[in-house]
């Protein structure tokens, strides 16, 4: 029973992961591209990079929504489909 719901919280943690990867890797590529533009032009303004992430993240998050969904689903739907073992 234990080992099940350790399975469980790693499966969990591995879906929260894989769904977070394209939201950060987004904001990551945007932070960077916009910090080597500031090296370039000595702009030192900090909220500079705010609205290309907010806008590059909502991108990602609406063309990714319906795959993350999907994996939401195959992993609720295991977890109902497990409920019958914790039961006995």
């Amino acid at each position: 029973m234990e080992s099940q719901i350790l399975g469980i919280a790693m499966n969990a943690m591995k879906v929260a992961m894989i769904l977070s990867f394209p939201a950060l890797l987004t904001a990551m590529i945007i932070g960077l591209l916009i910090s080597i533009f500031q090296a370039t032009t000595q702009i030192n303004e900090m909220t500079l990079s705010f609205v290309p992430k907010l806008i590059g993240i909502s991108v990602v998050t609406i063309l990714t929504a319906p795959w993350a969904m999907n994996i939401l689903i195959d992993f609720v739907k295991r977890i109902l489909n497990m409920i019958p073992t914790f039961i006995q």
